[in-house]
């Protein structure tokens, strides 16, 4: 069955299966987007750690820039991640009202 094209089994199909393609689409998409999200992470975390902890690139890291950076890491992860959570779970709240679908199993 084409999910996207002039394929007409899908308007025939039975319910379980369309579902199915449906739940399918939702994870793609979740993983699509928890991808692009660690991908924004990784380059903010690049962008700030490293511009607070290295202010002259050289050659190596001394020990006070590898220790800057991990724990400038560690703290923006820590920060980023209590910010997802308090969206997906803002974002949960919000749908269930509104009669949508359940987003606490979402990851950002």
């Amino acid at each position: 069955m084409a999910l996207f094209g002039s394929d007409n089994s899908a308007a025939s199909s039975s319910p379980s299966t369309s579902q199915e393609v449906k739940d399918s689409l939702i994870r793609q998409v979740q993983q699509e987007a928890a991808m692009s999200n660690a991908r924004s992470l990784i380059g903010k975390v690049n962008e700030h750690c490293f511009e607070a902890c290295v202010p002259t690139p050289g050659s190596s890291l001394s020990t006070k820039e590898s220790t800057c950076l991990s724990q400038c890491m560690e703290k923006y992860i820590g920060f980023w991640n209590a910010t997802s959570r308090a969206y997906i779970s803002r974002v949960s709240k919000e749908s269930k009202k509104a009669g949508g679908a359940d987003l606490s199993g979402l990851s950002l």
